[in-house]
């Protein structure tokens, strides 16, 4: 999700007659991982992993380098974590610093919602205005189409954001709720189903959708159905949570004095749905290998996240084979002091989260360093 430059840049994506709904079908179910592993990587065979990890401080100004970076990787035979460098304040990272994990949110909300279609109370060929009516829902996109950001509704535009970052200045510590977040989406509603546009507001009214058929706040309902089940001990659903410490501090001149949010209340909150995660490293890896392993919702609603031919399944990220090593899937996240990439590659069992210090980053890249670090280990 981009914000303007003083706030965030970028939190940087079964039809039945009658209108009933039923459980999703089940499509060819591919087989669930297994429990992830407890044991972690031998040192020596670790060294070429921090080695990959401590490139990123050498050049920190350069597009793909930072002033400090985590990592963690989980297999179904191994685990491993390691830091690198300090925060924006000058503290050293350690490989459990939770981070503001951005649009890595996105993965938490589709699957949330696609655990609620597989218990049949919703369906995702309906028009979420069905669930959720509101001015930017007047166009009859369903929540399929909301959740593969092909509803045609536009993302927040640069006088949006400035609009929030005003808000937010004159206010660090107010709560906002997911309907007052939409109040600054000014964007003009499309004919949806033609075209993949990445929008941001399309996830604020999914996490409303959320809140409304549960019943509980949206950080309830993510602990839950998802954190809790999926074994994350060091993830903050911002702001009905505060990160753990030790959290990275942001250095964001709008919101004042740490407030014990990232970046502070106020922002957290206006990005809750979209993008409000703060978490570590190995929760994050945890995280990919639970959901696009199967093992925290139904695997065939986890085939349905990441089918498509394009760059965005349901609230996932398509890779192709981007970083060797087979098919990838899972989301980047980017803030003004963060930038976050979470992969999955099934074929290998393997998930990887890396986390950098400073926002707007060639992640891509270092990621690409790390998968291939990765790749004599997997033996």
């Amino acid at each position: 999700m981009r914000w303007s430059a003083t706030a965030l840049l970028v939190f940087a994506l079964v039809g039945c007659s009658g209108g009933g709904e039923v459980p999703l079908p089940a499509p060819q179910t591919p087989a669930a991982f297994p429990p992830p592993a407890t044991r972690t990587l031998a040192p020596d065979k670790a060294k070429a992993l921090q080695e990959a990890l401590d490139q990123i401080v050498e050049f920190p100004d350069s597009p793909s380098g930072s002033r400090g970076a985590t990592a963690a990787v989980v297999t179904d035979h191994w685990t491993w974590s390691g830091a690198v460098g300090t925060d924006s304040r000058g503290t050293p990272l350690r490989p459990d610093t939770s981070m503001a994990v951005a649009s890595i949110t996105k993965t938490f909300i589709a699957a949330e919602v696609m655990l609620l279609a597989g218990k049949g109370e919703l369906n995702l060929e309906l028009p979420i205005a069905r669930y959720v009516p509101h001015r930017l829902t007047a166009n009859d996109a369903t929540v399929r189409q909301h959740l593969s950001m092909t509803a045609a509704l536009p993302d927040y535009q640069p006088a949006d954001f400035a609009r929030m970052d005003r808000a937010a200045a004159a206010a660090p510590g107010k709560h906002w709720t997911l309907a007052q977040s939409l109040d600054f989406a000014d964007g003009h509603l499309g004919e949806p189903g033609r075209a993949y546009s990445y929008s941001n507001p399309s996830y604020v009214l999914l996490g409303m959708l959320i809140e409304k058929l549960t019943g509980q706040p949206l950080a309830t309902a993510l602990r839950r159905d998802l954190a809790t089940p999926a074994g994350l001990q060091h993830a903050a659903f911002q702001d009905g949570e505060k990160p753990q410490p030790p959290a990275a501090v942001d250095n964001d001149q709008a919101c004042g004095a740490p407030d014990g949010y990232l970046p502070c209340r106020a922002f957290a909150s206006l990005a809750a749905a979209p993008g409000g995660l703060a978490a570590d490293a190995p929760t994050v890896a945890r995280w990919g290998y639970q959901l696009y392993g199967g093992r925290v919702i139904p695997a065939d609603l986890v085939n349905q996240m990441t089918d498509g031919d394009g760059q965005y399944g349901l609230g996932t990220m398509l890779f192709t084979q981007q970083f060797g090593l087979g098919q990838a899937f899972g989301h980047r996240g980017d803030m003004p002091d963060h930038t976050s990439l979470l992969i999955v590659i099934p074929a290998k069992r393997l998930s990887i989260a890396l986390l950098l210090a400073n926002g707007g980053r060639s992640i891509d890249r270092r990621m690409t360093d790390l998968t291939n670090a990765v790749a004599p280990l997997l033996s």
